[in-house]
């Protein structure tokens, strides 16, 4: 068994989301301290962090697409392990629009069918290009809302990608957060490596949110995992 770690490292002031607050990492007791505290038997560090529930690798919760959504301590367990392929768009042009044919294509190339119940993930090569410049907040190519339907309509219960929002920056990408909730499908961001699993087969991913109660989103630890 492999597996294959497509997760950003969270850390102080790490690239957060234009707009949303900063990741805020810090010590909260040092062993010296602890050490202090506890009659001098034996020192416990401790950290702080404070973040938005959309920082780092996350998923989006329906209710972050819609008031009348689904939070994200309610978004089903079975969706967060599911088989996966991943998709090469590294031609795929900054800031420009993916199209049902450029995934059409991709999916030939890699010869892999896509899995009914499970995940798409798309390797744009923008997270290997431009992070953690400030281009990783704003250059991104992303799907438009036909490829949204698109990969909903082939049974998706999610699509990955490895930049900060599903959709180029602006309108079309407001409206493939619409699409995503009117269609009963949602999205995982801020992905990366997803080079390294390009031409490796269809695999087993796994990327379970935290249990936030009403949270619009959460952090995953998100692999794929190879012989499962």
């Amino acid at each position: 068994m492999k597996i294959v770690d497509l997760s950003r490292e969270l850390y102080h002031r790490t690239p957060s989301y234009p707009g949303h607050s900063a990741i805020i990492h810090g010590v909260w007791k040092t062993h010296e301290e602890s050490f202090a505290d506890g009659g001098n038997v034996h020192g416990l560090a401790s950290m702080y962090i404070a973040m938005p529930d959309h920082a780092g690798t996350h998923i989006d919760a329906p209710l972050h697409f819609d008031k009348t959504g689904q939070p994200i301590n309610e978004y089903p367990l079975e969706n967060c392990i599911v088989p996966g392929i991943c998709l090469d768009l590294r031609h795929i042009a900054p800031r420009a629009e993916i199209t049902p044919a450029d995934l059409e294509a991709a999916v030939k190339k890699a010869g892999v069918e896509i899995p009914k119940g499970g995940t798409v993930l798309l390797c744009t090569g923008h997270h290997e290009r431009t992070f953690p410049r400030k281009e990783y907040g704003t250059e991104n190519s992303g799907v438009n809302v036909a490829a949204t339907r698109w990969l909903a309509g082939h049974g998706i219960v999610h699509f990955g990608i490895d930049s900060m929002r599903p959709g180029p920056e602006g309108r079309e990408n407001l409206l493939v957060h619409k699409a995503c909730f009117e269609l009963g499908i949602t999205h995982i961001e801020s992905l990366c490596n997803l080079e390294s699993i390009l031409g490796e087969g269809p695999f087993t991913f796994i990327g379970l949110p935290m249990k936030w109660r009403g949270g619009t989103g959460s952090p995953i630890r998100a692999v794929a995992v190879f012989g499962m």
